[in-house]
């Protein structure tokens, strides 16, 4: 944290600057065992509503500095306060959005056997370019596989990734589609 500091004051100060206040984006993510806590990134995009005051679909209020924020992980670096909270570790499933947890099938939900991180096995897998379904399924597999060494191993492939802009770069996959529920058949007879 105290390394990422001088970083993170120059970034605050750049969004405060191109997107105005507030500079953090504060919001309640479910974390360890599904229990709630506040997660903290740099804000990306804007407050645009429409003319009935709703707010504008994602792709129309992420600015390109907030794209390249989100595209280099840069806005994450707040999330180290959640680390040093206990809240979240470098490495685990993504913390998502609180309305998805009812959503979850019961292997889903497994997703939350792990403290959630940074970055994670399904984000070196393909981040927001892969289903949920699939993210899911790399996030419980991950729960299932903790160590210190596969912790070690996704770190460094973030890295990698990140410099190579690999997964993260494509168009269309700055924010990811909300999650509406695995759809599962039923058999019959």
């Amino acid at each position: 944290m105290i390394l990422a500091s001088p970083l993170l004051a120059l970034i605050a100060v750049m969004v405060r600057r191109r997107l105005g206040a507030p500079v953090f984006f504060y919001q309640q993510r479910p974390g360890l065992g599904g229990r709630p806590f506040r997660i903290v990134k740099l804000r990306t995009m804007t407050d645009a509503t429409d003319a009935n005051g709703a707010l504008l679909p994602d792709e129309d209020r992420l600015t390109p500095f907030g794209a390249f924020l989100r595209r280099t992980s840069l806005d994450e670096l707040p999330e180290l306060l959640n680390v040093v909270r206990g809240d979240m570790s470098l490495v685990g499933p993504r913390p998502l959005l609180m309305q998805y947890l009812p959503l979850y099938t019961p292997e889903q939900m497994r997703r939350h056997d792990a403290r959630p991180g940074i970055t994670g096995w399904a984000q070196i897998h393909g981040r927001n370019a892969i289903s949920w379904e699939e993210k899911f399924a790399l996030d419980v597999w991950y729960a299932d596989h903790l160590s210190l060494w596969l912790d070690l191993k996704i770190i460094a492939l973030t890295v990698w990734k990140v410099l190579r802009r690999e997964g993260i770069s494509q168009p269309g996959y700055a924010t990811a589609d909300y999650f509406r529920g695995s759809f599962q058949e039923t058999a019959q007879g």
